[in-house]
């Protein structure tokens, strides 16, 4: 493990940065993809939403299986499953032409997911318990920087070849993040002996940890927070006096602003939290994120709203740190992987709410008021957490 973990910690940097930089190239500008090129003309934001929505509810009701399997054989070989998965997937949505065909896609994505959780626990499990802090505020900063490449590579990539192109482009790029942990991850891993635990025994057993529950629930809300603007923030883009015609770019460059944010302050965010705690971090990454989506109300400007992106991204990099930190922290090492996978679980089935959440308020209160929304729910957390913490300390006083 010593000998190993600044490799792996490098090599699963990189494979989730093009992982997810993969992801973002597509993703993003599915509005306009179902729009312009599937011909779909009414409710927009209500089948964006679910588009991207279906996939993630798949994902979650699969990766408790997959983080049973990366107990047992190691995360490694999951790595590389979903890699080849993804990018499969990738290349089906080139040949799509129906919004049936779409979603199927969509499902068959879900099904293979898993990249994420599988390198964080790998990081988790295989990084001395020093530097784990310090590994996974790194490991965080590869889906925000990925995140920072996709949607600018996306939005000129559709206005040069197509919609249509960047999906191929997302398919090989996704191969070479397979391909980069096939040849450069060392895994240490024990392989389980007896019979493996089922998913019901993993969930009764994370249901005795209530420290464990409650980051659950905290990951549960904060994914439904940041992917209930999933599908409306190219269409807000718009809103706000964006170009048509180059509304993959511009919402590219906004969707950017966080990545490039959350590069700047994740690794930050990770040491600091190694020394004065990860409740503490994950508290101000709240207020952080509860404040920027309340300002978000006011601006109606495309450059002001992407400052005020990037703003929110600086204090929201602390969240995921913390959040995969604590969990690592509250349970047993053998229990890692099916704890990260649990609350992949929990983070898939926010991301499936979040861009339901959204398409259906957006087309209904709209746009704006969803940043109201999302920042009362994550102003109300921070002060329910602090409220937690106080009480705790209480009873430790007259304990």
């Amino acid at each position: 493990m010593e000998i190993y973990w600044k490799r792996n910690l490098y090599m699963l940097w990189l494979g989730l940065f093009f992982n997810h930089m993969a992801y973002t190239l597509s993703v993003p500008f599915f509005p306009i993809f179902l729009q312009n090129d599937l011909g779909l003309r009414s409710g927009l934001e209500l089948w964006a939403g679910i588009s991207i929505s279906i996939s993630f509810l798949i994902s979650g009701l699969c990766a408790p299986f997959w983080g049973s399997l990366a107990d047992s054989y190691g995360r490694k070989p999951m790595l590389i499953r979903s890699g080849v998965g993804l990018a499969l997937a990738h290349f089906a949505n080139f040949f799509v032409y129906d919004l049936f065909s779409f979603l199927l896609v969509r499902i068959f994505q879900g099904v293979m997911a898993g990249f994420s959780p599988a390198s964080i626990a790998l990081v988790g499990t295989n990084t001395p318990e020093k530097h784990v802090g310090y590994a996974l505020g790194v490991i965080s900063t590869s889906t925000a920087a990925g995140g920072i490449i996709g949607p600018l590579a996306g939005g000129v990539l559709s206005q040069w070849l197509g919609l249509r192109e960047c999906f191929i482009a997302s398919g090989v790029i996704t191969l070479i993040s397979a391909l980069i942990v096939l040849v450069g991850v060392k895994e240490v891993h024990e392989r389980q002996v007896g019979v493996r635990s089922s998913v019901i025994q993993d969930l009764k057993h994370a249901a005795g940890n209530p420290q464990l529950m409650r980051l659950f629930g905290l990951t549960l809300l904060i994914s439904t927070s940041v992917l209930i603007l999933e599908p409306l923030l190219t269409l807000y883009v718009v809103q706000i006096g964006g170009s048509l015609d180059k509304a993959s770019l511009s919402s590219g460059i906004v969707f950017s602003a966080v990545g490039v944010a959350t590069v700047i302050m994740g690794p930050r965010w990770g040491i600091i939290g190694g020394r004065i705690g990860y409740e503490k971090i994950l508290f101000v990454g709240l207020i952080g994120g509860a404040i920027g989506n309340l300002l978000q109300l006011g601006v109606h400007n495309l450059i002001g709203f992407g400052i005020l992106r990037f703003s929110y991204g600086l204090f929201f990099a602390a969240v995921y740190p913390a959040l995969n930190a604590l969990i690592v922290k509250h349970v047993a090492s053998d229990f890692r992987g099916r704890a990260v996978s649990l609350n992949q679980s929990a983070s898939q089935f926010g991301i499936v709410a979040g861009p339901l959440l959204g398409g259906i308020l957006g087309g209904w209160i709209g746009i704006q008021f969803v940043f109201l929304t999302t920042g009362a729910a994550l102003l109300g957390a921070a002060l329910a957490m602090k409220m937690k913490s106080s009480k705790q300390a209480q009873r430790k006083l007259a304990g």
